[in-house]
């Protein structure tokens, strides 16, 4: 199988190009092809894995043919399978696949099924690609992909207007991202003449040779790529709008493979942000700085899919701080990534379970007890609560608090900031996701009259089971297999090692300590049902339950002042550029139509002319002979 990597995305990607050109022939039987593809692509990859596993070199590159070829500029469609691309293929096309099946159940209905899977199956492929190019052009040709398959799946129900412009505003957002990735790969290969990660003189066995301040604007440029395809801070804000998309397609897309891609480009390119501390400490500041955006952001909201999503914010916070740590922090980010992938889409898969039977309700404070009506989805969403606030021995647990504790370790006063804000983050973490899966499941009923609470069929159901049972035993298996496995992946990052400002085992009491107050009072404010927070809302919860002001500053600072060059740069053209060119049609338009006056068919009118023009000469003639 290694020698034939390019069936992992030719699979995907014909798959959803035939459902899409079929047209209504292939509605009644296109979403089985749907879910096949995936399904085969996860079998050929866990066979590359396996046999992968068996080799002394952990890397096996194709190059299928020449993609670029200009000038200096040679630019292969290569691929690249190693330790940290083989998990993400197993986590995109495992769990991909458990989504897909799930989603022949939740889009039943739907009269363009066929359509939806199409685009389903272009985004694995172009995800699969985005991971298994050997160079960032080809990482930046998936990048791209997925970046479309998103915006055509978020905006999927285009008929809603709040769908429509969900999908514009994070096609838009994005966009600024992908204008940094890019630059940065225009300036490495200005600075390095290669955009190819290893090999006959590649990118990071060159970064050496690049000044600091070269390897600090690199970094940012593929940081601000990071940001926007992740959902991090200064980018975040179109990640819980996309909610607007099909549940599936967060569960997929928001949560388990795309969001998590900026931290797939920061911890394939750890030579780069090794090479400067000053990047480090950026990217362990956005890390930082979303994860506690993310947390209080999450308590404030009402609707399911919402919070879900600004827990996904926090949650790939973490990882950004993790491979900000650098080190042994890159495989720590990694592994919680992927149980993330796990718990995550199971949860969001429940959020839609719950929707399913609620009548596509999503406020959670029209919904409690539930636990009696739905109780696969209650149990399997247990396990995804339990996991993500980091209850032992459930993944959330051994994934998480290895960075928190890696946070302390940074050997200077940033350790209590770091340390401090991931402790902060996890207290609040369990305060929010109890609030929801308390106000969700239990406590009164407060149902609107008319709906019947049941629990989803198998197809939708058993996904939920086999991703619950990933939420509880990913992290331990993780945690004492995959990090071994990634170390020849990052063997090459030098650190600084320092000790921890707080013991090991306090930092681990700590933890378990914030996640149980956090849970605990959650549960006692919101068993009954109560609201959030009495009304009218204080400071706090006003600016929470508006995303910060972060919607609002983006308006003034972005939006506003570009309608307002839009409007001059319009004025200027329709009164400048316009006015000038119809200025001068009109001139000679006018003129010539005057003229034309002159023109009458009479002789007696052209004779007259011609006396009074020799009347006109001999005058002239006369008064320069008398001068």
């Amino acid at each position: 199988m290694l020698t034939s990597l390019w069936l992992l995305i030719a699979i995907p990607f014909v798959s959803g190009g035939l459902l899409l050109l079929l047209g209504r022939r292939a509605d009644r039987w296109g979403h089985w092809l749907g879910v096949l593809a995936p399904a085969v692509s996860f079998v050929l990859g866990l066979i590359a894995f396996v046999q992968l596993g068996g080799r002394s070199d952990k890397a096996v590159e194709q190059n299928l043919w020449s993609f670029i070829a200009v000038g200096d500029l040679k630019i292969d469609f290569g691929l690249l399978f190693d330790p940290l691309s083989g998990v993400f293929v197993l986590l995109i096309t495992g769990v991909g696949s458990l989504i897909h099946l799930y989603a022949v159940g939740y889009m039943a209905h739907d009269e363009r099924r066929r359509t939806f899977f199409g685009y389903f199956n272009i985004f694995v492929a172009a995800m699969l690609l985005l991971v298994l190019g050997n160079n960032y052009v080809m990482l930046y040709l998936g990048w791209e992909g997925v970046g479309l398959a998103s915006y055509l799946l978020i905006s999927f129900w285009f008929n809603r207007p709040s769908a429509a412009t969900a999908g514009k505003k994070a096609f838009i957002m994005n966009r600024v991202g992908d204008a940094g990735f890019a630059l940065a790969i225009f300036l490495l290969f200005k600075e390095l003449g290669t955009v190819k990660y290893t090999g006959d003189g590649g990118v990071f066995e060159s970064v050496g040779q690049l000044s600091q301040g070269t390897v600090l604007m690199v970094g940012i440029l593929l940081l601000l790529g990071a940001c926007g395809k992740s959902g991090q801070f200064p980018l975040q804000a179109w990640l819980p709008d996309a909610m607007e998309g099909p549940t599936p397609v967060s569960a997929l897309i928001h949560a388990a493979t795309m969001v998590t891609a900026g931290v797939y480009l920061i911890a394939r390119s750890n030579p780069i942000f090794s090479a400067n501390p000053t990047l480090q400490v950026i990217v362990v500041s956005v890390g930082a700085i979303t994860l506690l955006i993310g947390c209080i952001i999450g308590a404030a909201k009402d609707d399911i899919k919402r919070v879900l999503a600004w827990s996904t914010v926090s949650q790939i916070g973490y990882m950004f701080l993790g491979v900000g740590l650098g080190g042994g922090a890159y495989a720590l980010a990694i592994i919680h990534l992927l149980a993330h992938g796990f718990f995550k889409a199971n949860m969001f898969l429940g959020a839609g379970s719950v929707m399913h039977g609620m009548q596509d309700q999503v406020d959670i404070r029209r919904f409690g007890g539930l636990s009696k009506h739905m109780k696969i989805t209650w149990l399997t969403f247990m396990m995804g609560w339990l996991a993500i606030i980091g209850i032992p021995p459930l993944s959330g647990y051994f994934t998480k608090e290895p960075i928190i504790a890696a946070a302390f370790e940074r050997g200077d006063w940033t350790s209590w900031l770091f340390g401090g804000a991931a402790l902060l983050g996890a207290g609040l973490t369990a305060f929010y996701m109890t609030r929801l899966f308390v106000l969700t499941f239990h406590g009164p009923k407060r149902w609107t009259e008319g709906q019947h609470p049941h629990e989803s069929p198998a197809i939708m159901w058993i996904p939920l089971v086999l991703l619950a049972i990933g939420s509880v035993v990913a992290g331990f298996l993780m945690k004492t297999s995959v990090v071994t496995w990634l170390n020849p992946v990052f063997e090459g990052v030098e650190t600084a090692h320092h000790e921890s400002v707080i013991p090991h085992s306090l930092i681990n009491i700590l933890g378990i300590a914030f996640t149980v107050i956090g849970a605990g009072l959650a549960w006692m404010l919101f068993q009954r049902g109560t609201a959030l927070m009495p009304e009218p809302a204080g400071p706090v919860v006003t600016a929470a339950r508006n995303n910060l002001y972060t919607d609002a500053f983006n308006e003034v600072v972005f939006e506003k002042p570009g309608r307002w060059l839009t409007r001059a740069l319009v004025y200027v053209d329709n009164k400048g550029v316009d006015g000038l060119v119809n200025g001068l049609a009109a001139l000679v338009g006018g003129g010539s139509g005057r003229l034309r006056r002159l023109q009458t068919g009479f002789v007696r009118s052209y004779a007259l002319s011609m006396l009074a023009g020799g009347v006109l000469v001999l005058g002239a003639l006369l008064a320069v002979r008398l001068g």
